[in-house]
């Protein structure tokens, strides 16, 4: 029988395996979540045991369900939430620490002591990135603040950092491999995305050890291979990419000015825009996409915290459904949020705002507001901020967005894309193969074995769901979003 790629996607809340096969179908999938650990308001935590323990079950668990010989799989590809830090002793393979989510705040004092000296533009100028507490670095640095004695063992090469795909590697190589990739390293605050190097100005401005960081490989290469003991036999790791920039190579964004927007845990737009970066005057962030054979391609990115998870906040913080998939039929059950918006900055705004100290708020409720409304104004903030996002990054490349493909979990809610095109007022394209961040992981990967021949051939296997056009009235949409940069503004500046 033909061979599989195997892709390992890392979330935020859950971890994923999914077999592909050489159309770009998915063969098989499994799933499994893990516990968020809250310390405190703004401060998200994972237990990088159980990212890895999750990650290796699913693995092994979607070969058995489909019966796959780990000799049938050509390669593995890895893609993670990025952002997340971790930091492990390189002789035991123990985490020193809770990982620091990318959502976390518990940086955020850090860079405003940085920015109070005035240093955030050389952290733009060289990273592309605004000095915000969503990147890696600041966390870096408040763990090795915080734990007595660890700088100077990091300093000594006895703890490694690594964001989730270098902790998942090194694990599956059984401790032989300590690297990744440049869509990763140019989420840290320490790599220049210019330079295409760990800069040791950063370093040096944030304290952070070079002996701990790892070694930067293309994103599709042949990374290492995995301990036999895993799956019976060893096999290569051909790839690693963040899960934003995965999803844009799984949408076939390879052409300058193509944008993809995924709907997970936190919404992301990604724009590609060639082999050379290009400086944002809106607030977006300059990225590294992906690096093949030599080649770095390089994207504007409009990152939103919350988008997906405030479903799960409607689950299991206020109680109002028991599963996820409720959320469609109960926002459906109203014909509109009835004047009700809900601004989600559970850990302040991301872009085009970048206020971490923002809170979420809701507006517009009175004696008739049902938990319908609650529902559809969660579900519709997801639209609301893609629109403040797709804005900035339309001024960003000069010309407008001609139509945006879509993917991730709320993807699927045909009302909630219905209404996307409606706010945009241009077409939004869905694909039949939803899992693009995978799909993403597992077509880097199949290049680097020729499983694919390049990136020419992949993007014949992408084929459209469903196109979404607008038909609402653009003059009544536009009253809308009035209102809801009106809610957002009242939502700024809270936390002091």
């Amino acid at each position: 029988m033909d061979q599989c790629i195997l892709a390992l996607d890392q979330g935020t809340t859950s971890s994923r395996a999914i077999l592909f096969g050489r159309d770009g179908r998915v063969a098989g999938v499994a799933q499994q979540e893990f516990e968020q650990i809250l310390p405190g308001p703004g401060l998200v935590e994972h237990d990088p045991e159980a990212i890895w323990s999750s990650q290796l079950a699913v693995a092994r668990r979607v070969l058995d369900q489909t019966s796959v010989a780990a000799d049938r799989i050509a390669a593995i590809g890895v893609t993670n939430q990025r952002e997340t830090t971790i930091l492990w002793e390189r002789d035991s393979g123990r985490p020193v620490a809770n990982a620091v989510v990318w959502q976390s705040r518990v940086s955020a004092p850090i860079c405003e002591r940085l920015k109070a000296e005035g240093l955030e533009p050389i952290f733009s100028r060289k990273t592309g990135l605004v000095l915000d507490a969503y990147f890696s670095g600041t966390k870096i640095k408040h763990l090795l603040d915080t734990h007595e004695g660890l700088r100077h063992r990091a300093r000594r090469g006895e703890i490694l950092f690594g964001t989730v795909d270098s902790w998942l590697i090194w694990r599956l190589t059984g401790g032989r491999v300590h690297a990744t990739d440049p869509s990763n390293a140019s989420r840290t605050l320490l790599f220049n995305i210019h330079t295409l190097a760990w800069d040791d100005e950063l370093l040096e401005l944030l304290d952070v050890p070079r002996a701990m960081l790892p070694e930067v490989r293309a994103s599709s290469e042949i990374h290492g291979r995995t301990d036999a003991a895993w799956f019976g036999r060893s096999i290569p790791i051909a790839a690693a990419i963040g899960d934003q920039q995965a999803a844009a190579f799984g949408q076939n964004c390879f052409a300058p000015g193509t944008v993809k927007n995924t709907y997970g845990t936190g919404c992301f737009m990604l724009m590609n825009t060639g082999h050379a970066p290009v400086e944002s005057r809106h607030n977006m962030l300059t990225t590294i996409g992906w690096q093949i054979a030599g080649r770095t391609t390089y994207c504007l990115e409009g990152s939103i915290f919350i988008a997906g998870a405030v479903v799960q906040w409607l689950r299991d913080g206020l109680g109002l459904i028991e599963r996820s998939a409720d959320i469609e039929r109960l926002a459906a059950g109203v014909p509109d949020a009835g004047g009700v918006y809900l601004v989600p900055a559970f850990v302040g705004l991301g872009a085009p705002h970048w206020d971490s100290s923002a809170r979420g708020a809701i507006f517009g409720l009175t004696r008739g507001t049902t938990a319908g409304h609650l529902a559809r104004a969660a579900v519709e903030s997801m639209a609301f901020q893609t629109r403040d996002v797709l804005e900035a990054m339309a001024q960003d490349a000069g010309r407008p967005i001609e139509h945006l493909k879509v993917d991730g979990g709320a993807a699927r809610n045909d009302a909630l894309m219905q209404f996307q095109a409606d706010l945009l007022g241009v077409e939004v394209l869905r694909p039949v193969v939803a899992e693009t961040t995978a799909l993403g992981a597992a077509y880097l990967a199949g290049l680097a074995v020729d499983y694919w021949r390049d990136p020419d051939h992949v993007a014949e296997n992408w084929a459209l769901d469903r196109r979404f056009t607008p038909k609402a009235d653009p003059q009544a949409t536009e009253v809308r979003y009035e209102r809801w940069k009106e809610a957002v503004r009242r939502s700024m500046n809270w936390e002091s």
